[in-house]
């Protein structure tokens, strides 16, 4: 457990062994029908801290369906409910509304930026990106609004808030030369959210408090037809800022949405001590008709870790989609070997819910 966290009593710490060991469990059944997909955020400490906080306050019962631990909402979004919230009410839930592009940089920048302990797997990469140019590695800009979390068997929830990042996915954190992980170093969070400050923190995450334009959603609309989205550090001069048009229906796009998928449900972590397992949902009605994914172009111009001064990268390709989400939070990355693609994807959503 990070030193930033508080340590918690046996029954919240029997929770978080027996998500881990659900997983597993749940892994090794099914792995014949699918690869499960994981993908690690912030979020997952926050839920270690507030469980932390009820089962160390003086109620000494587990809390009851009144017990309500929430934060004074200040934020109005555009982005539409957790629909998962009822279905697997003790996980952590949630929407995340979000541009995700990839920026292609030197491959051998990018051993400079990963900690030389983690082998990059550029086969895997390369089996999803057979024409990435030669000797150039696939950063992953993501800049998101997390909306309506929860966790709905203890009443919790989150006030949203904004975050943005570089992550770095085909990572071989395990040196078992196929399993990949997505290397998450840093983020700019609202600087109002302080459970997400923390939480983030908690993972081994260089966190910035940072204040949002947008202030409630994934990104606004300039009148130039594009859209926009900034993170700017309260008290330093690092930030992100994103602008991205729409692409011609008529365009083949870049990349195409199974990298996405791939990518974002890649465990993930930040100091490599524990990983998270994020289950995030790409084909649900929230990416559908007037809500389906958007091929968007365009910039990237940022001062943030982990590249050194400021930085701009034209003619970047993404996607602007909605997906809603399951994570289970700080889980031995051990217990997610394996992993090498989402497979059937969505499919999962017909496991027992017991499993997950």
């Amino acid at each position: 457990m990070p030193l930033s966290m508080p340590r918690f009593p046996s029954e919240a710490a029997s929770y978080s062994r027996k998500v881990a060991e659900r997983w597993t469990s749940s892994n090794q059944k099914h792995r014949s029908k699918m690869s499960l997909q994981h993908s690690v955020v912030s979020i997952s400490a926050i839920f270690v801290v507030l469980l932390s906080s009820l089962f160390l306050s003086p109620i000494s019962s587990a809390p009851t369906e009144t017990t309500t631990t929430t934060t004074t909402s200040t934020c109005v979004s555009q982005t539409q409910p957790n629909p998962l919230a009822e279905s697997f009410p003790n996980s952590a839930t949630g929407v995340l509304n979000a541009t995700l592009a990839i920026i292609p940089i030197p491959l051998d920048l990018a051993r400079r930026l990963v900690p030389p302990q983690y082998g990059i797997l550029e086969n895997a990469y390369r089996s999803l990106l057979p024409n990435f140019p030669e000797g150039m590695y696939p950063v992953l800009i993501q800049a998101a609004h997390d909306h309506d979390v929860q966790f709905r068997a203890y009443g919790i929830t989150i006030d949203d808030f904004s975050r943005v990042g570089f992550e770095f996915p085909f990572l071989d954190l395990l040196g078992d030369g196929y399993s990949s992980f997505r290397w998450a170093p840093s983020q700019l969070i609202t600087a109002t959210n302080d459970i997400a400050l923390e939480g983030s923190r908690a993972y081994g995450t260089i966190v910035t408090s940072a204040e949002y334009e947008p202030t409630c959603n994934a990104y606004s609309a300039l009148p130039n037809g594009a859209t926009y989205f900034k993170g700017s550090a309260v008290s330093s001069q690092e930030f992100v800022e994103v602008e991205m048009k729409q692409l011609a229906s008529c365009t083949q796009p870049t990349f195409s949405i199974d990298l996405f998928k791939n990518i974002t449900n890649q465990p993930t972590f930040a100091n490599g001590t524990t990983c998270d397992n994020m289950i995030r949902l790409f084909n649900t009605s929230m990416s559908v008709d007037e809500f389906a994914p958007r091929m968007v172009r365009g910039r990237v111009k940022a001062n943030a870790l982990p590249f050194e001064g400021q930085q701009e990268w034209t003619g970047v390709h993404g996607i602007q989609i909605a997906t809603p989400f399951i994570e289970n939070n700080y889980l031995d990355c051990q217990s997610m070997k394996g992993y090498t693609g989402t497979g059937p994807g969505d499919s999962f959503m017909g496991f027992d819910l017991n499993d997950l």
